[in-house]
């Protein structure tokens, strides 16, 4: 299996038995081919802002055996998935020649050759939780058949494991049109990333920079240069309550000290939507990042630790965008997944007119005015 990696520079990537029969014929499979695959990728995620404990996802590796690819039928079913490896020409003859080894989120089949184990595919990553106890599986002609069975019966799994595709699908369902900010230092890698998540979720792209410059004639810099960050930070806020009941878009927010999100009291509009901190790491490991993220978050002297979920990142290439964007769905699937209601709590906040109390909204008719030191209350 491929190795943890966390730094992200030009050559490397992000840090970041059972009694029941086979699915149904009848529920739609994909066919597809595994190929030779290398995307560690490590972040830790906030459960909920409002929560002590911190969970943490990763998306590892998918690696097959030689020639590089493994042709193999998929089918999600309502209460298991069916998993169908084509054996041709590996000179399998009976069951006792397989190891399937499985645990509540990873798989691993080898083939037996000359007492060794070869690795047929490999998985740290389902797509789902599965009930190991509970897997069969069993030759079919030249077929493997293996049936997982789900923990959470009612998650669509859109692929095996947890890839581009399969993220793009699955989030978007389980977004429900919640739109999604991205804050952090650097506004370049903010706009990147959103670029790659609208693509891959069908959202619009905004860049709040882009805005203001169009606003403003003039460049985000030359206006800190004439008016201070702080008049910048009001315009940007400004352009975030009108984004803020918009659906299906992903917005690049401004990096740095300049913008609406390097400051808690303006987070009032950026809670209408799922907001992702891309943060830049000089930690060596993926628990590093993580302790990094720990300590970052339990400090919150930084306002982008009221984010709902952090993706760690060491270096930057534009290229490998799409990367970090994977490991922010990836993110994303296992906030909603921990509490599948936070979309509906999101659009409730909207409705209410975003008024700073997330993530404990207050009845109808509250007024924010009325308390003391509101924003800090909320967050």
């Amino acid at each position: 299996m491929a190795s943890l990696n966390l730094r992200l520079a030009p050559n490397t990537n992000v840090v970041t038995t059972s009694s029941s029969s086979s699915s149904s014929s009848s529920c739609p499979c994909i066919a597809a081919t595994l190929t030779l695959t290398h995307f560690p990728i490590s972040f830790p995620r906030l459960a909920s802002r409002n929560l002590t404990r911190f969970n943490f996802v990763s998306c590892h590796s998918l690696s097959v055996v030689p020639p590089g690819a493994v042709q193999y039928e998929f089918c999600d079913g309502a209460y298991d998935v069916e998993l169908r490896l084509l054996l041709t020409g590996m000179g399998v003859q009976s069951s006792k020649e397989i190891q399937v080894d499985v645990d509540d989120n990873s798989l691993s089949v080898r083939v037996k050759k000359s007492e060794l184990y070869p690795t047929l595919m490999e998985t740290t990553q389902l797509y789902g939780r599965v009930k190991p106890g509970e897997t069969i599986w069993y030759l079919d002609d030249d077929q493997l058949v293996i049936n997982l069975r789900k923990q959470d019966e009612q998650l669509k799994w859109p692929g095996i494991t947890e890839s581009w595709e399969s993220l793009s699908v699955g989030v978007f369902q389980l977004l429900k049109g919640t739109s999604i900010f991205l804050v952090g230092d650097s506004s370049e890698i903010n706009q990147k990333v959103s670029e790659e998540l609208a693509v891959g979720l069908g959202y619009t792209p905004i860049d709040t920079q882009g805005l203001l410059e169009t606003f403003g004639n003039r460049s985000v810099r030359s206006w800190v240069d004439a008016e201070g960050s702080d008049s910048v930070a009001v315009a940007e806020e400004a352009v975030l309550e009108s984004l803020s009941s918009h659906v299906r878009v992903v917005v690049a927010t401004l990096g740095g000290q300049h913008g609406a999100a390097a400051r808690a009291e303006k987070w009032r509009h950026l809670y209408a939507g799922f907001t992702v901190w891309l943060s830049q790491s000089e930690a060596s490991d993926e628990d590093s990042a993580k302790d990094e993220a720990r300590k970052q978050v339990d400090d919150g002297s930084q306002a982008y630790s009221k984010a709902d979920v952090v993706v760690k990142l060491g270096g930057w290439d534009p290229a490998h965008a799409k990367t970090v964007a994977q490991a922010s769905l990836s993110a994303l699937k296992q906030l909603i997944l921990s509490d599948k209601k936070l979309p509906g709590k999101k659009s409730l906040y909207i409705r209410l007119g975003c008024r700073g109390d997330w993530p404990n909204i207050n009845p109808p008719g509250w007024d924010p005015s009325s308390e003391t030191d509101v924003s800090n209350a909320a967050l």
